[in-house]
C-alpha cells in the first residue's frame, strides 16, 4: 500500500509542477494569439456592461451578467490561494499571477462564447446556459 501511496505522490508531483504550468499558459497564448488579442478590448466590454438598453434580450442585465459571470470565476478559494502564493513565493508570484490573468483573459471569453452560443430556453421561458451545454450541445456528448 505505501509503495501505491509513493507512485501516486511522484505522479502528482510531477503533473503539478511545470507539465500544468506549460500546459496551462501555454493555452491561454495559443487562445491569445488565436482570437487576435482579445484583451485589447476589455474596456470597451467593461464600458458596455455597465450600458442599460432597454431593447437587450435576456433575463438579467449586462452589469447582471458581468457579476455573475465574476462571483463564478473568483471565488474564495482563489482570495486564500492569491494569499498562500504572495506568502510562499514572494513577489514573483505576483507577476505570474498577473501575466496568467491578463493571457487568461482569452481563455474566460473562449468559455464565455461558448456557453452563449449553446445557450437554451427552457420550458419556463428562462435561459439556460453553461458548460453541459457546450458539451451536450457542442460536442454532441
Amino acid at each position: 500500500m505505501q509503495t501505491l501511496e509513493k507512485i501516486l505522490v511522484d505522479i502528482s508531483n510531477f503533473l503539478w509542477g511545470p507539465p500544468l504550468l506549460v500546459l496551462l499558459f501555454g493555452m491561454h497564448l495559443f487562445l491569445t494569439i488565436r482570437l487576435g488579442f482579445i484583451q485589447r478590448y476589455i474596456f470597451k466590454g467593461i464600458k458596455l456592461s455597465f450600458e442599460r438598453s432597454k431593447d437587450a434580450f435576456g433575463d438579467i442585465t449586462h452589469f447582471g451578467a458581468l457579476m455573475t459571470a465574476l462571483a463564478a470565476t473568483i471565488g474564495t478559494g482563489n482570495i486564500v490561494g492569491v494569499a498562500s502564493a504572495v506568502a510562499l513565493g514572494g513577489p514573483g508570484a505576483v507577476l505570474w499571477m498577473w501575466l496568467t490573468g491578463v493571457f487568461g483573459i482569452s481563455t474566460k471569453y473562449g468559455e464565455a462564447v461558448l456557453s452563449i452560443k449553446y445557450r437554451i430556453t427552457n420550458k419556463n421561458g428562462q435561459m439556460s446556459g453553461g458548460p453541459m451545454y457546450v458539451l451536450e450541445k457542442g460536442l454532441k456528448a
